[in-house]
């Protein structure tokens, strides 16, 4: 798989340089858009394990070594929209496409409850057939069945009077991605309609209306600069949010930038550290994406600071169908049934999975 090297490292910075810079972020939680430029453009890999330590040390302060996990449910891939980078596009003929029933959602909440999730991930494409009373029925079902579990919604942008209903029906937590926060930069990974400036707005409602918000950008998407991700920091300090999702942007055969290469994990981890710093107590996913493009990059991803992982809930006959890019891993230790496997790998580097429903600690706005 071909990798971007886009971030235009045009020379290292300095280890002492970049040590100051990752020590003031410890203690200020902030860097200006020319050192964040700088430290991203220039970072080495022995400033990445002086910044990783210094991550698991805030990690470990915070949350302890317990890894939170979620019970990922793709309960459609149809979608509206034609965003250039992913799989189920609207545009997509060969997108073999799949809804949920309400039914099949409620199995998937029991068996996840009965392995040991007390978090469930509603994610999908935008699909209208899904109306809001659907998604009310589903969500208050879901809260009513299991009281003691927190409902994510992951389904894209929706008007602020659709984000209240569903809190009100017992949806506690939303992720919506803002993927890049530079205007420029978004137009040029999605087509005319869709716009940086709607998408943040949508985060602001959520957060004004009570959610626990998570947001996040894709690292290494075609065009993207050390400027882009400078802007990205500053937007995420901005905000605040609950948790932060990242992960590389890795193509997909049938979309426009099939071609593109895919961002790295080295950077991806790079720039969990960094947010691990910046927002000390932010809920952080070693995302499936860094699994995808790195054999251990769950693993590794914790190590940066990471402290959540999704396994799949999903139909194991709908897995291989939800294909947001190339490769996605949807099978072994991504399944939820393979969660002692998982725990295994987790407690291989000193960690152990939570029954819970990890809340995120960062509640100060």
């Amino acid at each position: 798989m071909k990798t971007n090297n886009s971030e235009n490292r045009d020379r290292n910075i300095p280890f002492s340089k970049g040590k100051e810079l990752i020590d003031r972020l410890a203690q200020e939680h902030s860097l200006t858009r020319e050192e964040w430029t700088a430290l991203i453009r220039g970072r080495t890999p022995e400033l990445a394990e002086y910044l990783f330590e210094k991550a698991r040390a805030v990690r470990i302060r915070h949350y302890g070594h317990d890894i939170y996990i979620r019970g990922l449910i793709e309960f459609t891939n149809y979608c509206r929209n034609d965003c250039y980078y992913c799989g189920i596009r609207k545009s997509n003929r060969n997108a073999v496409r799949y809804r949920l029933t309400k039914e099949q959602i409620l199995s998937c909440c029991s068996k996840g409850y009965r392995l040991g999730f007390r978090t469930f991930v509603l994610q999908g494409g935008e699909d209208g057939w899904y109306t809001p009373e659907r998604m009310t029925d589903i969500i208050a079902e879901i809260h009513a069945s299991w009281p003691d579990c927190a409902i994510t919604l992951s389904i894209g942008e929706l008007s602020r009077a659709e984000y209240l209903q569903y809190f009100e029906a017992g949806a506690d937590r939303f992720l919506l991605r803002h993927e890049t926060f530079d205007a420029d930069h978004y137009s040029r990974l999605h087509p005319p309609g869709l716009t940086a400036a709607h998408r943040q707005k949508c985060l602001w409602n959520l957060k004004e209306i009570g959610y626990q918000v998570g947001t996040g950008f894709m690292v290494g998407s075609p065009y993207q600069t050390a400027e882009n991700l400078a802007d990205d920091m500053l937007f995420l300090r901005k905000l605040n949010p609950h948790m932060v999702g990242i992960g590389p942007f890795i193509p997909h055969h049938d979309t426009p930038f099939a071609g593109k290469p895919a961002g790295t994990a080295e950077l991806t981890l790079f720039m969990l550290g960094l947010i691990r710093l910046m927002i000390p107590r932010v809920l952080l996913p070693a995302t499936t994406a860094l699994g995808t493009i790195l054999p251990d990059g769950r693993e590794r991803g914790i190590l940066a600071g990471a402290n959540v992982v999704m396994p799949n809930l999903s139909p194991e006959q709908v897995r291989g169908n939800y294909l947001l890019y190339d490769n996605k891993l949807c099978t072994g230790d991504e399944a939820a049934e393979s969660l002692q496997s998982l725990s295994r790998r987790m407690e291989a580097i000193g960690y152990r999975i939570a029954v819970s429903r990890g809340d995120s600690l960062n509640t100060d706005f």
